[in-house]
């Protein structure tokens, strides 16, 4: 079928000069609808910061309804430009009129920049004029990291801090230790850690450096408590514990396919799974209400993981693997010894990949809880499709590394996952520095862990005496950097659109948190907050 847009309206007998000009409408056009969008971006803006001080719930909803409306708005508006500069951009004369629109700073800039006590609103503006240097492919990435991330970007503009920048964005929705950043800054400047050799400098294995493999082997060994020394040649680092999930995804699953993931789960995991595998994570949704079959809220079963996979293949899908945490994110839950040989067992009977990731395995600081790792099981039920990830970004503070680490008993999966480092590989001066930090067992017992315990231990207690005292319901495990919180109390009705708009009140209020949407948690409500923090924001 022809496209109306591809006919010539122009009369046969019409001079070239004149269909030119009508051609030159497109941009002619496209500059208005330019204008259009800024005013009403700006017109939205005046309108949310006049009303954001409002204190009551039924102000805040009104302001979300506005900014909902606003997001309809400018979808249809970049709609319209994004056709009109396809349109524009298949007229080669018509690229200087284009590169001058390319160029203007109508569309690039946000919103007029606000005070610090002003509303922050990231604007969807700037991601909308990809779509005419985009492919589908890079539109699809696009929007759903600025429909992920937005708030992560405007705290990273206004971080808090006590002297420069009181006002800016207090942080409990990003999941970082800094409780011993004293520690570990004094242990990275010693001079054993800082080396500067030739080799360093060079391209390494892209699997790792041998040296670090060796190390992380051995480390893994000890505090995994595993049965036997592992071996280095199953070990695969990359630049943080997503890009080795990532490139497990890939090299496990194919477009489409299915991995079971408990609920409610990191939501990174989503993000990740969308980026390059698109591979589908189906959840195996989980309750907070304790009855019969729940001994515990969100209590994962054997059952719940059957009748997950009976689910998911009666609408036709391909389950792969299963995904689990340990200790689990947001929950804090760690799994017994015999609960892990369960779900293990599952998956060796449907012939399933089992993906645990355990970043957290170091921060489990109440004392009466023991951590058992998948690597201190004997006899695996199906070692080559079991398949371990841990880093150094939670359980010594120092994401900024990058440094996530796979171990696998298939040597296949492990060389596969290691074609990755060409691209997500960790520089040379990194390495060594993770190497030396991660020989050091002796600072590590009896300085880093004790004092991280303790530390994690005494600010979880603070946080935890004030949900008591303000009537918060949570769930309560010794382990992570985090607590998951009940907020439905506040929610009039219990939807998760009443949860967006409890988020966002607390955006409008400069604190980040994370929402139970973005774990997929079944139940509207829930929010997670991070309590490895210091002492003074944590306060605040």
């Amino acid at each position: 079928m022809s496209n109306p847009l591809d006919a010539d309206p122009t009369p046969c007998n019409q001079k070239s000069g004149m269909d030119f000009r009508d051609r030159g409408i497109y941009a002619q056009l496209l500059e208005l609808m330019l204008n259009l969008q800024q005013t009403i971006g700006d017109h939205f803006v005046k309108l949310t910061t006049r009303q954001w001080q409002a204190q009551s719930l039924e102000e805040a909803n009104r302001i979300q309804v506005v900014r909902e409306q606003e997001d309809v708005i400018n979808h249809t508006v970049c709609q319209m430009i994004s056709l009109l500069w396809t349109e524009a951009a298949a007229d080669q004369r018509l690229q200087e009129s284009l590169h001058s629109l390319n160029s203007r700073e109508v569309w690039k800039k946000s919103p007029s920049s606000r005070q610090p006590d002003q509303p922050v609103r990231q604007s969807s503006f700037q991601a909308s004029f990809v779509s005419h240097v985009l492919s589908n492919r890079g539109v699809d990435i696009s929007d759903f990291y600025q429909s992920h991330f937005q708030d992560y970007d405007a705290y990273q503009q206004d971080k808090y801090h006590e002297e420069k920048n009181p006002l800016g964005f207090l942080n409990l929705g990003v999941s970082e230790n800094k409780l011993c950043v004293d520690l570990i800054t004094e242990r990275l400047c010693q001079n054993d850690v800082n080396c500067i050799e030739e080799d360093l400098l060079q391209y390494s294995d892209w699997r790792g450096h041998p040296l670090l493999r060796e190390e992380v082997a051995r480390f893994l060994s000890y505090y995994c408590r595993a049965p036997t020394r592992l071996d280095p040649e199953n070990v695969v680092v990359l630049n943080g514990c997503c890009s080795i999930f990532s490139a497990l995804l890939m090299v496990l699953g194919d477009p489409g396919e299915t991995f079971l993931v408990p609920t409610p789960f990191y939501g990174g995991f989503t993000f990740v799974s969308h980026l390059y595998a698109k591979v589908e994570l189906f959840p195996v949704h989980l309750e907070s209400e304790i009855t019969e079959e729940n001994s515990e809220p969100f209590q994962l079963t054997v059952d719940k993981l059957e009748k997950a996979l009976l689910e998911a293949r009666q609408k036709e899908k391909k389950v792969r693997g299963l995904v689990l945490t340990n200790p689990q994110n947001p929950l804090g839950v760690v799994y017994s010894q015999d609960s892990l040989m369960e779900y293990l067992e599952f998956a060796k009977r449907h012939n399933l990949h089992v993906i645990i990731d355990e970043i957290y395995m170091l921060s489990v600081f109440d004392e009466s809880i023991k951590f058992h790792s998948v690597l201190s099981i004997e006899r695996l039920p199906d070692p080559d499709r079991t398949h371990v990830i841990w880093g150094t970004s939670k359980d010594f503070g120092i994401s900024g590394f990058r440094f996530g680490a796979l171990y696998t008993h298939n040597k296949e999966v492990a060389s596969a996952v290691s074609v990755f480092g060409y691209l997500h590989g960790i520089s040379g001066i990194t390495q060594y520095k993770l190497c030396r930090l991660l020989q050091d067992r002796e600072w590590i017992d009896t300085v880093y862990l004790p004092a991280n315990h303790s530390r994690l231990r005494t600010a979880h207690k603070y946080v935890t005496k004030k949900l008591r005292a303000l009537k918060i319901p949570f769930v309560n495990h010794g382990s992570g950097l985090y607590i998951w919180v009940n907020l439905q109390s506040y929610l009039k009705p219990c939807t998760f659109e009443e949860e967006r708009a409890l988020h966002r009140r607390f955006l409008d209020n400069k604190l980040m948190l994370s929402r139970g949407k973005s774990y997929v948690c079944k139940e509207p409500g829930w929010f997670r907050i991070i309590f490895a923090e210091n002492h003074v924001p944590l306060k605040l």
